[in-house]
């Protein structure tokens, strides 16, 4: 496990981050796929949102368990807390600094079946 730093755009959110990028996940759900959210689920001692707390703002949907934060001043969404795992944090790969995601070989997460990509998702755990 290697520590990362991220954050959104304009630089209000900041965050931290200690976990293996050979974990990223790609989520075909119709959110996901719009917002471009490539996942790295980490557990919160993993995670710390260094600045700009404050700034975000959450959209929940659907079920209401996942809390899908974004910064409120230009809209990018470096993290949230998972539906398919509501104790941990979901940070975007994307909003890494200095990440070239055009290395990584993320692990599909069929999102559109959802029920069925949870279960399978949790029988590795």
């Amino acid at each position: 496990m290697q520590t990362y730093e991220g954050g959104c755009h304009c630089g209000r959110v900041r965050f931290r981050v200690r976990g293996d990028l050979a974990d990223t996940l790609d989520c075909n759900c119709s959110v996901c796929t719009k917002k471009g959210f490539l996942h790295l689920i980490v557990r919160p001692e993993h995670f710390t949102c260094v600045s700009g707390e404050d700034a975000l703002t959450a959209y929940r949907f659907n079920t209401g368990t996942a809390k899908h934060l974004f910064c409120a001043t230009c809209g990018i969404a470096p993290f949230y807390v998972p539906r398919s795992d509501p104790d941990k944090i979901d940070v975007n790969v994307r909003c890494l600094d200095n990440i070239d995601v055009g290395t990584l070989r993320p692990k599909p997460f069929d999102g559109r079946n959802w029920d069925a990509a949870n279960a399978a998702h949790h029988a590795n755990d």
